[in-house]
């Protein structure tokens, strides 16, 4: 199968696994974006920071268990954290950044994070080619949350239109 012309969209990939890492960013090749890869928090941050060209996609695992000790305070530019809160603090390097979270037990892990169901786009692992690949570009076609809307604290004030995850 020929491979498809470029997009001219980047991806930041963060996963803790490799096999996910590498499954992952074949899969968004084979349609034609550029894929830049994170093996956890503090290494997609410095990608957010450091990185020259555009990030229009961040897709990353919510559940990201940190390689050594490290504590998220001011002092730690690049500290290792959840996937949501990788997804609020690279928005405040990137403000025009799209998220995507993966995980293996979405449910249990929105559910153990606080995460409302509708505030960000999400897909369980393993993933599946076709219905991963239209997210992606679906999401990518919508426009980029804002940090305000991932840092809102719905729980202590819920809405009947809340949906949320137990």
């Amino acid at each position: 199968m020929p491979k498809p012309t470029s997009t001219e969209q980047t991806i930041l990939v963060v996963d803790d696994e490799p096999a996910v890492l590498g499954v992952v960013t074949t899969m968004l090749e084979q349609e034609g974006f550029r894929v830049l890869q994170a093996n956890g928090s503090s290494d997609a941050l410095r990608l957010c920071k450091n990185h020259q060209g555009r990030i229009d996609l961040l897709v990353t695992d919510l559940v990201l268990p940190p390689s050594g000790f490290s504590f998220a305070s001011d002092a730690n530019e690049f500290p290792h954290v959840h996937g949501h809160d990788l997804a609020v603090r690279a928005l405040h390097m990137r403000k025009d950044l799209r998220i995507l979270l993966i995980s293996g037990n979405m449910d249990k892990d929105l559910a153990g994070y606080g995460i409302r169901r509708d505030v960000l786009p999400f897909i369980e692992k393993p993933l599946q080619s076709p219905a991963f690949v239209n997210l992606v570009k679906q999401v990518l076609q919508g426009p980029p949350p804002t940090v305000e809307s991932l840092t809102e604290t719905h729980k202590n004030n819920p809405n009947d239109d809340d949906e949320w995850v137990d």
